[in-house]
């Protein structure tokens, strides 16, 4: 990927399946990594295997917006700068809509949605000072078609997807890009949480592998591909975009 070497990026909940592997990526091409993640001993396990950059690692619940503030800018002093931010972060329980509650909304919509807030509120002045700069938000294809047992979650993603498209056009004269990935069903800890273990979810997985063109799950390798280059100089003309990665099961024109 063209112009990522020597960049700086904050990656939330980088001490998961997918985060891990947006942090190797960027790693790879040379860009200094800071880890945000409410999991201090997983994002110390994702930093040690990067060796070849500059790394900083931040404890940090999102939904907090004064200690996002605190992060961001220790963030920024520990690696002399910021170009990217991937909103990576998430969190759900599957189950229906009738049998949730007022408290798991609060914090269904906390952690998918103020979170990335916070974060583009604390990072846009910088980026927006420097003239430059790229934002990728992790949404899911539940917030573009729906999910059962994920009513609140799906949206909080079509919520997040709309928030940035807004601010997209509203920067993008200020050579800012922000753009959406959306993965579709993808073998992570937290689908494996989703689905459950035994029988059923064994039942689960290949029903999604026969519905999916493409007849297997993501992987989080396939997400942190399409992220790369959406924060590489390959993609400066690319903003305000969603890009479903599904393997084919959510095609839109």
């Amino acid at each position: 990927m063209l112009g990522l070497k020597g960049k700086r990026a904050i990656v939330t909940g980088a001490g998961g399946g997918i985060g891990n592997e947006i942090c190797a990526r960027l790693a790879s091409e040379g860009c200094d990594v800071a880890l945000f993640d409410i999991n201090r001993i997983a994002a110390q396990q994702v930093a040690a295997q990067l060796s070849s950059v500059k790394t900083s690692i931040h404890e940090v619940d999102i939904s907090d917006y004064e200690a996002v503030g605190f992060a961001v800018n220790e963030a920024v002093e520990q690696l002399g700068g910021l170009d990217i931010l991937v909103n990576n972060a998430g969190w759900d329980i599957a189950q229906p809509f009738l049998d949730t509650n007022p408290e798991f909304w609060d914090r269904v919509i906390a952690i998918n949605y103020k979170g990335p807030l916070n974060l583009h509120h604390h990072v846009l002045p910088i980026l927006n000072k420097q003239g430059a700069g790229k934002i990728v938000n992790v949404s899911s294809d539940a917030g573009r078609v729906g999910s059962t047992g994920e009513a609140v979650y799906a949206g909080c993603k079509a919520a997040l997807t709309g928030f940035g498209k807004s601010v997209a056009r509203e920067l993008a004269q200020n050579g800012i890009c922000i753009n959406t990935v959306c993965p579709g069903p993808t073998d992570t800890r937290l689908f494996e949480e989703f689905a459950g273990k035994g029988e059923f979810g064994q039942r689960i997985r290949s029903g999604l592998e026969r519905a999916i063109p493409m007849r297997r799950l993501g992987q989080p390798a396939d997400i942190a591909g399409a992220i790369l280059f959406l924060v590489s100089d390959d993609a400066d003309f690319i903003t305000g975009q969603t890009i479903s990665v599904s393997g084919g099961l959510t095609m839109h024109g």
